[in-house]
């Protein structure tokens, strides 16, 4: 407005000096005052006149009109001397600085590079208009956050050279917090239950991280949406948020919020019909169906009939399928019949595949994992895998696909596959503490996905208590285009069990090997290896005896070349995040020379969602060790239990058969069960990356001469968080033993490990 009025004034004032006597003449020369940033040949460019061209009033409101709104200037006059033109400015002022105080909740950078998107930075021209929407943009930065006690004040002060520095002081007061949510109307489910499937909250112990109990109009939109999701997935079709009230208190500190809904009446499924055109068997299409006659009516296994019925018809090529739901509500039996239309549309092809978010990863990486091909028919379940292998890969935190139909085109579409990548490297830490081992800490050094080639390299550096390691590891998963992978592994490892709860020895290991991998199919995939080694075992005269009896007949250093095959089998939903599939692996290694032994482990994990934030996981850890002739399995190659990974709230390593001195011994079978229900953390709502689980362990290692006996199985219970932080993954868990012997069983409750990325 000020700029306007400015142009109004100068126009006017101009009008009257040209109304004074004033005829059209030649222009003889033209002469620019007043400027001292801007360039004078930018003042000529602006100017509808040239030299020996007839200057008119007409002329001159133009001149002015385009001076001003360049927006360089803060005046503009013209004026006549001899036939010269003057064009008189006055410049604007340029913004020499953009300070912030009193700003905590942002950074200072990220606030300048939002005000310099609005042009407000150092360097430009000075523009109160844009300085005001800049103050009003903050305030609404921080009402966002929560902090609607937010103040915000501007200072401009002028500089030499006309110049100005300008200055954001900020109050930002204490945040907001929601005091209380209240569901008005609710009876069919108590007001506790409706409120667990808000986000928002009142603040509770994990607030601090969350921010779940600051105000935002966007989360509370998601949770009523939720909500009413909540009641439509069971039977109430009518249910409506009436209105929805959101008070703050005078202080601008507390939020009470109040849901008004209507609940209606419950609904249950009398029919359902299928219509259109079916191109696949009716028959198929009808198995797909996840409603009943009979059941409750529920939105999400309508939605879910509806996916399945299109992803069906979508691996035949129809990526436009339709199914529509048409519901038949009768309110007087209160129950709703469906007649799902099918449009299976045009069958269509994909032109091209997209890649994005891969800025460090290269293209190939992503591509070499695709199953649906550029220029074939499209293929819902190709495109399925070919996102299930891509998060395999565990290259990215977030894998995305959508499809774009080609523009002019009926029967093309464009896939666009969207990748968030995270850390590759890891620096990793695993550390134990109990009142007898104080505190054990070992690490290494990898990364994953080597210059974006999707090679792994490892340099494992390891100086611990127990470990001393050296070894450099590296594998490229795809050594020909087929995805056989090759690799090699070299070390050097020393360690010392004498701190652990196994009797005392020390080996001193020299080896390397070479290993491959071949694909049998899209889940199977066969490892084979060959590995040489050379150790040296160190015993004391406090060792068990049957440590000693194994040097004083067969020496203390061993040369032994091993043969491994393994078999795998990947069927999870996701590497990320699982919540149902399975991931089964058979190893078998067989070794001889000096050594002579043959052992067989198979591991096998399995993931059933309980519902939509709980998820069962089992997990199964087996190994079975023999001697190959008359040399025993060597006691430094036995299984041993315990700890985290193993059974939890039992010292590591420590189950077992044991000396009379209470040293574990190890043993040449291996049972180990885990069953965990996990859950995200009560108070982060659906927050993956944070979560906690139930879990009760089992697991107990036998010596080659005893039975598997049910009884001598260890149990314990506990609880168990995992974080993947911003500093890489945090497991830690808190266990209580079962039916552990007092005297015998080493017992510790609080275990964890932690990785770091970079």
């Amino acid at each position: 407005m000020r700029t306007l009025a400015a142009l109004v004034l100068s126009l006017v004032a101009v009008s009257g000096a040209w109304a004074q006597g004033f005829a059209p003449f030649v222009v003889r020369d033209i002469r620019v005052e007043g400027v001292q940033r801007t360039e004078p040949g930018t003042v000529f460019s602006y100017l509808p006149v040239k030299v020996g061209e007839t200057m008119t009033e007409e002329k001159a409101q133009a001149a002015l009109r385009a001076l001003f709104a360049t927006g360089f200037f803060r005046d503009v006059r013209l004026e006549v001397e001899n036939d010269v033109l003057v064009v008189l400015v006055e410049e604007r002022p340029a913004i020499a600085q953009v300070d912030f105080s009193g700003v905590k909740e942002f950074e200072g950078e990220t606030l300048r590079k939002v005000l310099r998107e609005m042009g407000l930075a150092e360097g430009r021209t000075f523009d109160r208009g844009a300085l005001e929407t800049a103050e009003q943009e903050l305030k609404r930065q921080y009402l966002s956050r929560g902090l609607y006690g937010a103040e915000v004040q501007t200072t401009v002060t002028p500089l030499e050279r006309n110049r100005v520095g300008i200055n954001f002081a900020v109050t930002e007061g204490a945040a907001s917090k929601i005091r209380s949510i209240n569901v008005v109307g609710a009876h069919a489910f108590a007001e506790k239950d409706l409120l667990d499937q808000f986000t928002l909250r009142p603040p509770n112990w994990i607030s601090w991280y969350t921010k779940n109990d600051q105000y935002s109009r966007q989360k509370l939109s998601a949770d009523l949406e939720t909500l009413r999701s909540h009641y439509q997935n069971r039977g109430y079709i009518d249910f409506n948020i009436d209105s929805t009230q959101v008070s703050i208190t005078p202080d601008k500190r507390d939020i009470y919020i109040v849901v008004n809904v209507t609940e209606g009446e419950r609904y249950t499924i009398s029919e359902v019909l299928l219509a259109g055109q079916m191109l696949v068997p009716k028959e198929e299409l009808e198995r797909l169906i996840r409603v009943k006659p009979g059941d409750v009516y529920s939105r999400e296994r309508v939605s879910e009939t509806v996916k399945a019925i299109t992803d069906r018809l979508g691996n035949d090529g129809y990526a436009f399928a339709n199914a529509n739901p048409a519901p038949e509500v009768d309110r007087l039996k209160r129950a709703v019949a469906f007649t799902i239309l099918i449009d299976p549309g045009r069958r269509v092809y994909v032109r091209r595949i997209n890649v994005t978010g891969n800025t460090r990863t290269r293209d190939e990486v992503v591509r070499r994992e695709m199953r649906q091909l550029e220029g074939a028919y499209y293929d819902a379940s190709r495109i399925q895998a070919s996102k299930q292998r891509i998060d395999r890969t565990q290259y990215f935190k977030e894998v995305n696909v959508d499809t774009a139909p080609v523009a002019g085109s009926a029967d093309q579409i464009d896939v666009n596959f969207t990748v968030e990548e995270k850390p590759t490297g890891a620096l990793l830490l695993g550390a134990g503490f109990s009142s007898v081992d104080k505190l054990v800490v070992s690490g290494s050094i990898s990364q994953a996905n080597v210059f974006g080639s999707g090679k792994f390299v490892s340099a494992q550096i390891n100086s611990g208590r127990v470990n001393q390691t050296y070894a450099l590891s590296y594998l490229n998963p795809y050594y020909t285009v087929d995805g056989v992978s090759q690799g090699f592994d070299v070390y050097k490892r020393t360690t010392d069990a004498s701190t652990l709860s196994v009797g005392a020895y020390v080996t001193r290991s020299l080896g390397g090997g070479v290993k491959f991998g071949y694909p049998l199919g899209e889940q199977l995939y066969m490892t084979f290896g060959l590995n040489a080694e050379n150790v040296k075992l160190q015993t004391f005269t406090d060792s068990p005896a049957s440590y000693l009896g194994f040097v004083s007949l067969f020496g203390n250093r061993y040369s032994s070349v091993s043969g491994l095959i393994g078999i795998a089998r990947d069927l999870r939903d996701s590497a990320i995040v699982t919540t149902r599939g399975s991931y089964s692996v058979l190893t078998t290694e067989m070794a001889g020379g000096d050594l002579q032994y043959y052992r067989v482990g198979f591991n096998h994990q399995w993931y059933h969602p309980l519902s939509r934030t709980f998820t069962l996981a089992l997990n199964a850890d087996l190994g079975f060790a023999r001697r190959i002739g008359d040399k025993p399995v060597p006691f430094f190659k036995s299984y041993y239990a315990g700890g985290p990974g193993s059974v939890r709230g039992y010292a590591p390593f420590s189950l077992g058969p044991q000396d009379a001195s209470g040293a574990a011994l190890g043993g040449t079978r291996k049972l180990v069960g885990n069953a965990e229900v996990q859950f995200p953390v009560p108070g982060v709502g659906t927050d993956k990356s944070l979560r906690l689980g139930v879990f009760v362990d089992a697991g107990q290692v036998y010596a080659a001469n005893a039975g598997l006996s049910p009884s001598e199985l260890r149990f314990s219970t506990g609880v168990a968080l995992s974080w993947s932080s911003p500093f890489g993954p945090l497991k830690l868990s808190l266990a209580q033993p079962l039916n552990d012997k007092s005297g015998v069983d080493r017992v510790q409750r609080l275990q964890f490990t932690f990785g770091s990325g970079f």
